[in-house]
C-alpha cells in the first residue's frame, strides 16, 4: 500500500477528461464547454494547457446544476425518488474466480460516476472488494469494525458505525473480514436457541436503518452457499450470477442453482420473502474469438433467454493489469494501456454496467 500510494499511502480518484466527463454526464463536449463559457457550472481544474480536468465530485455538482434547469425531473440525478424503494443486488457465484469482485466493485463505481449513491456491503471473509478500496482488512480490521460486528447475535452495534467513507465519491463500504467466518459457525447454534431475527432476516433488517441513505445497495458474496450468501440473497431485490463461459464452470453453476434451489425452498418455507425484481446470467471474461466458449454462450442463451445479459464483459489484460495494484480499469489512466486495449476494456464494462442500470431504472418504474 506504501509503494503503490506513495507518498500518502492513502487511495485517491483520478480526475477525468473532458470527454470522458461528457460521456458521464450524457451530454457532447461542446455543450459541456458552452456550460463553462456561459459560466453556468463550477470552475474545474485546468491545465497549462486550457485542458480541463474533472474529479467525481466536480461532476456532482455539475449534475446538480443540471438538474436544476431540466426540462424533465431525473435527466441528470437518475437515483430513487420518493416511492422508490432501495436497489440490493448480491452478485453471487459458488466457484471462486467467477468475477464476482471484480464485477461488483466496476459496477459500484460506473453507478457512482454517474450520480447513484451506492454502498457496497463485502460479506466475503477474503474481503477482496474492502483490499481494493484501499484498505488492508487482515490489519484494519482485525478486531472488529467490519459487517460482522452489525449481524452478530451477540451485542450487534448498529449498522451504521461500521460504514466507511471511501475515496471514491458517492461510494460507502462496508468492510469485510476474516471475523466473518464466524458468523456461518454461530449461525447452526443460534438456530437449536432459536435467536430472533434468524440469519435470513438479519441482513435486511440491518440495512434498513440506513437504506434511506442510498440508491443501490452492491453485496460481493463469498464463493460458496452458506448463511451470508443465504442472507444477502434474502435482503436483495435483484441478483446477478456471474458465469465464465466453459463447460467446468458451467457444471459448477449448474450444481450451484440445484443447491440454491433446495436451500432457498427451506428458507422460504420458514418466511423468508424471495422476491427479486430481476435475475441474470452475466457473462465474464468472455473471448470472441474463441470458438467453444461462443457455443458455451450460444447453449446458455437458448437455455436461459432475456435472463442471460445481452453485454458481456470481455477477457481484457486491461482489467487483470488494473488489479495488480488494486485498483479498477475506471481508477487507471488510460496512458498505463495501449490505448486499443483500454478502451476495449471500458466500453465492455461500461455496456454491461449501463444495461445493470436500465434493470435499476425498470424496477423503479421508468
Amino acid at each position: 500500500m506504501l509503494k503503490i500510494f506513495a507518498p500518502d499511502a492513502r487511495k485517491e480518484l483520478r480526475r477525468f477528461s473532458a470527454g470522458e466527463a461528457a460521456e458521464l454526464l450524457g451530454i457532447s463536449t461542446g455543450f459541456l464547454r458552452k456550460l463553462h463559457f456561459d459560466n453556468r457550472i463550477p470552475d474545474v481544474h485546468t491545465t497549462p494547457g486550457g485542458r480541463r480536468h474533472y474529479s467525481a465530485a466536480d461532476l456532482m455538482e455539475i449534475r446538480r446544476a443540471l438538474e436544476g434547469t431540466a426540462k424533465t425531473e431525473g435527466a441528470y440525478l437518475k437515483g430513487r425518488r420518493p416511492g422508490d424503494k432501495v436497489q440490493v443486488l448480491s452478485f453471487l457465484n459458488f466457484k471462486g474466480g467467477s468475477g464476482k469482485t471484480t464485477s461488483s466493485i466496476h459496477t459500484a463505481q460506473r453507478l457512482a460516476l454517474k450520480g447513484y449513491r451506492v454502498l457496497c456491503v463485502d460479506i466475503d471473509p477474503q474481503a477482496s472488494l474492502t483490499t481494493l478500496f484501499g484498505y488492508q482488512p487482515e490489519y484494519d480490521f482485525l478486531e472488529s469494525g467490519t459487517i460482522y460486528d452489525a449481524i452478530r447475535y451477540d451485542n450487534p452495534l448498529p449498522f451504521s458505525s461500521v460504514i466507511q467513507k471511501t475515496f471514491f465519491t458517492n461510494i460507502d463500504l462496508a468492510p469485510g473480514g476474516l471475523l466473518l467466518q464466524e458468523f456461518e459457525h454461530e449461525t447452526p447454534r443460534a438456530l437449536i436457541d432459536n435467536v430472533q431475527p434468524p440469519f435470513f432476516s438479519r441482513m435486511a433488517a440491518t440495512l434498513q436503518e440506513v437504506e434511506d441513505n442510498y440508491d443501490v445497495i452492491i453485496f460481493d458474496c463469498p464463493p460458496q452457499l452458506g448463511y451470508l450468501t443465504m442472507s444477502a440473497l434474502c435482503a436483495s431485490t435483484g441478483v446477478l450470477i456471474t458465469v465464465v463461459p466453459n463447460m467446468l464452470d458451467i457444471a459448477s453453476m449448474s450444481q450451484f442453482l440445484l443447491m440454491s434451489a433446495d436451500l432457498l425452498d427451506v428458507v422460504s418455507n420458514a418466511g423468508a420473502s424471495m422476491e427479486f425484481d430481476f435475475l441474470r446470467f452475466l457473462i465474464n471474461r468472455y473471448e470472441p474469438n474463441d470458438g467453444p466458449q461462443q457455443q458455451v454462450v450460444a447453449f446458455l442463451r437458448q437455455l436461459f433467454g432475456d435472463e442471460v445479459m445481452v453485454a458481456p464483459v470481455l477477457k481484457s489484460t486491461a482489467i487483470s493489469d488494473a488489479g495488480l495494484t488494486h485498483q479498477t480499469v475506471y481508477e487507471v489512466e488510460r496512458g498505463q494501456f495501449h490505448r486499443n486495449t483500454y478502451d476495449r476494456a471500458v466500453d465492455s464494462l461500461n455496456l454491461v454496467n449501463d444495461e445493470i442500470e436500465s434493470l435499476l431504472q425498470k424496477a423503479w418504474g421508468r
